[in-house]
């Protein structure tokens, strides 16, 4: 972090500063498609069709409301995480604990759409439309939330 830190002309304690700020900023994104997403999760068993599911769909119901619950206390962990810790100089602590969540947010996120994407796909057009559905979006998801970065990355530690 230092060399960063010297790169930029900025302190140690300015570079944590400064990357608390963008995980929190990060973290109200990616917390944002959850609500969403998680809202209409909640409204589905009170409509007059959640009873004709079949056993599968409801499975896939639960699954995707879970992973779902998850990501939203996932995703929420660094901001109260930081909130304990406020004041106790831990923000390396915090850097380090925020990064880690937000990737499993995401991580569980993808899996929330996905299988919801399923689901819904399942229900309207069956399931192998609703599978090659799932699985578009899985792969974009995992393409463009991992795979694009990863191989920046590794590039750019060559």
């Amino acid at each position: 972090m230092e060399d960063s830190a010297r790169q930029r002309g900025e302190s140690p304690q300015e570079t944590l500063d400064r990357n608390v700020g963008e995980l929190l900023q990060e973290t109200r994104v990616a917390t944002a498609g959850v609500q969403f997403l998680f809202a209409f999760l909640l409204s589905l068993p009170f409509t007059q069709r959640f009873g004709a599911l079949t056993t599968v769909q409801k499975d896939l119901y639960t699954l995707t409301l879970l992973s779902t619950a998850c990501a939203a206390i996932v995703l929420i962990a660094p901001v109260s995480f930081h909130r304990v810790l406020f004041r106790q100089h831990e923000k390396a602590a915090v850097v380090t604990f925020a990064d880690r969540a937000l990737l499993v947010g995401l991580v569980l996120l993808l899996v929330g759409i996905a299988s919801a994407v399923l689901l819904v796909l399942d229900v309207v057009l069956g399931r192998g439309p609703a599978i090659a559905g799932c699985a578009m979006v899985a792969i974009l998801g995992v393409a463009m939330w991992f795979g694009l970065p990863g191989l920046r990355r590794a590039r750019a530690d060559r």
